[in-house]
């Protein structure tokens, strides 16, 4: 009997891609809560995912709901997987982690002209 993990069904989510952006859901901030509830006498639990869309008009909350879905199914201490929506609280660029702020390029990058210059000297 298999004991499904909070850290396995993240690995999970970070399998998961927004189709419009190059960063898995987890590491977009878009997952809101992971529960998981041990019910079934075969050890199988059922996992329970609230999630958000990076704005409301996204038309893939469902493709995206629906993969979360199926890969969670496929493994063996699941038996049920269920993803709500939602958008309270709205989702903001800071609820992303360091990982994908670098990747987008939301970190400030050097500028290679200036890198020795001091701040506020470079127009002298």
């Amino acid at each position: 009997m298999s004991v499904i993990t909070r850290e396995k069904i993240i690995d999970i989510l970070k399998q998961c891609y927004d189709p419009e952006i190059p960063v898995d859901l987890w590491n977009l901030g878009l997952i809101y809560d992971i529960g998981i509830r041990d019910s079934h006498e075969d050890g199988k639990a059922d996992v329970n995912i609230v999630m958000t869309l990076t704005t409301p008009g996204c038309g893939m909350g469902q493709y995206m709901a629906r993969g979360i879905k199926a890969k969670l199914e496929s493994l063996e201490e699941v038996q049920q997987a269920f993803v709500q929506i939602t958008f309270d609280p709205p989702w903001r660029p800071a609820m992303m982690t360091a990982e994908a702020k670098r990747k987008l390029g939301f970190e400030p990058q050097p500028d290679p002209e200036n890198s020795g210059a001091e701040p506020g000297t470079e127009w002298e």
